[in-house]
């Protein structure tokens, strides 16, 4: 029985890449039946020239060749950003340990003997086609993410952390999160300031210990007030990069949110605002303009709205509610 191909909309391609015209007979029939579009080259030159124009599923290619043999095909293929992506499969009558090594080092997938056994290689293909289609979903998922985050004005970026040299960069950042990131840091783009990337490497292996990442909080001074932005590390994108959402909050957004979750009026939430930033009644009345008297009140009926007797439990409670809803109070 043959093996199932994988379920495509339009015929895949392949490329066969042999010198011999008994071999690309064989398989271009075989293919050809079972529904693949079939491309051939008859040597690496003309084999380059068609895998970059045609950008192939998969490519059947002949280790021993005159003139430029397979491994170096493969290993310039594997060199193109165009052609790179593509499974490439050796055939080869070498089965000695060190072709084999060879054949893989160079960027295959798998490789097939000679004699061809067509069925063998329909499974084959068909392995790894699969493997590569579901590689290029998870790819368009991420660039389609990206593309709506963009659109809708999110700041996020991806961070790739090399584990085997240290190195640290952003692979993309959406207009929003270049922005904060030069408003913030001064940073020029891929660049990771230091409080950023020492926060990176603490939390990247939060899941792996079980417990929830923590967010990375940095405030700055405007003329308008203090702003804090909120760095939190999100799950990791098809191309297992980290991904970070960060999100800006002012002194004003902070207070309105209060007004929405406990009820208050707006001078009630500015109170509470500032109880919540450790300042004494005398601070709140200078910095709002009012008596201490005045503010004593407020936060008097601020007690009876939030069920709570002490300034303490006032502040307690809104920094648990804020921290709910991803706000925070700079310090």
């Amino acid at each position: 029985m043959n093996e199932p191909l994988p379920d495509r909309s339009e015929s895949a391609v392949v490329l066969i890449v042999d010198d011999v015209p008994d071999n690309l007979s064989v398989l271009h029939d075989a293919l050809d039946e079972a529904g693949y579009t079939v491309l051939v080259a008859t040597n690496g030159d003309s084999a380059l020239q068609r895998a970059v124009q045609a950008q192939p599923d998969v490519v059947l290619l002949d280790a021993v060749m005159p003139g430029m043999d397979g491994f170096e095909v493969a290993r310039r293929l594997k060199a193109h950003p165009v052609t790179a992506p593509i499974p490439i499969i050796f055939m080869t009558g070498l089965t000695e340990t060190e072709h084999v090594v060879a054949a893989f080092a160079a960027g295959g997938v798998d490789y097939v003997t000679k004699p061809i056994r067509a069925q063998e290689v329909l499974a084959r293909i068909s392995v790894h086609m699969r493997g590569a289609r579901e590689r290029l979903h998870q790819k368009q998922q991420a660039t389609q993410a990206r593309n709506a985050l963009d659109a809708f004005g999110h700041a996020t970026m991806a961070i790739r952390l090399d584990d085997a040299t240290g190195a640290v960069r952003a692979v993309w950042q959406t207009p929003l999160a270049r922005q904060l990131m030069h408003d913030y840091f001064a940073a020029p783009p891929a660049q990771i300031p230091p409080p950023v990337l020492d926060w990176l490497r603490a939390e990247s292996s939060a899941a792996g210990d079980g417990r929830e990442p923590r967010p990375l909080s940095v405030n700055r001074q405007t003329e308008a007030g203090t702003r804090q932005l909120v760095f939190a590390l999100q799950q990791r994108t098809g191309d297992d990069d980290l991904l970070i959402v960060m999100r800006e909050v002012s002194d004003a957004a902070v207070v309105e949110a209060m007004v929405q979750a406990f009820k208050l009026t707006l001078r009630e939430a500015e109170v509470l605002y500032w109880v919540a930033k450790g300042k004494t009644n005398r601070d709140i009345g200078d910095i709002l303009g009012s008596s201490t008297a005045t503010v004593k009140k407020h936060l008097e009926r601020v007690y009876v709205k939030l069920g709570v007797e002490t300034r303490t439990a006032a502040a307690n409670l809104v920094m648990g509610r804020l921290r709910q809803l991803n706000l925070g109070v700079a310090a």
